[in-house]
């Protein structure tokens, strides 16, 4: 029997393996890299992909603080303790004067928010996916499962952004 959260936990691995390889090797400058004035580093891209994934794990479906405040990663980033700030809506001049910390501090944050969902995702029931909750910015009341097929989408589709710019910065070594 398959548990409720198998399938969405192998895309969220799936996708979280082929970050990491695209990671490899890329320096603090290559991860700062805008491939234009209207882009997205890949530095940037992975802050926002880890603040969306702590924001639901924490906040959204377990009214907890978000690591991003609760182990001070805001202070490691340079940034305030917002709880709402994951990038959503900045405009292109906000993103450029951006500062990313060093890549063991964006690394730091990647594992300890990944460690941080398999956690929760592997303690859900059936039970827990079929609750409602209201996952702001949509106000009706959705599933947790419908709220968690959300951010695997998000998560994915922020992991194939940083793989592409990985490639076209340096080659495939996304792809094992």
């Amino acid at each position: 029997m398959v548990t409720a959260t198998e399938a969405i936990m192998a895309a969220l691995d799936r996708n979280w393996q082929m970050v990491d390889a695209a990671l490899v090797g890329l320096d603090e400058a290559t991860l700062a890299r805008r491939p234009s004035d209207q882009c997205n580093s890949i530095a940037w891209i992975l802050w926002h992909m880890n603040r969306v994934v702590d924001t639901f794990i924490h906040a959204r479906f377990q009214s907890k603080p978000q690591l991003w405040i609760k182990d001070s990663w805001h202070r490691k980033f340079g940034m305030p303790a917002d709880p709402d700030d994951r990038g959503v809506g900045w405009t292109a001049p906000q993103v450029a004067v951006w500062a990313p910390p060093s890549d063991a501090v964006q690394l730091g944050y990647f594992e300890a928010v990944k460690a941080s969902a398999r956690e929760y995702l592997a303690s859900l029931s059936y039970a827990d996916l079929a609750r409602q909750i209201v996952a702001t910015p949509v106000p009706q009341p959705r599933s947790v499962a419908d709220v968690l097929g959300q951010m695997t989408w998000d998560n994915i589709a922020h992991g194939g952004q940083i793989a592409y710019l990985r490639g076209f910065y340096r080659g495939m070594g996304w792809h094992r």
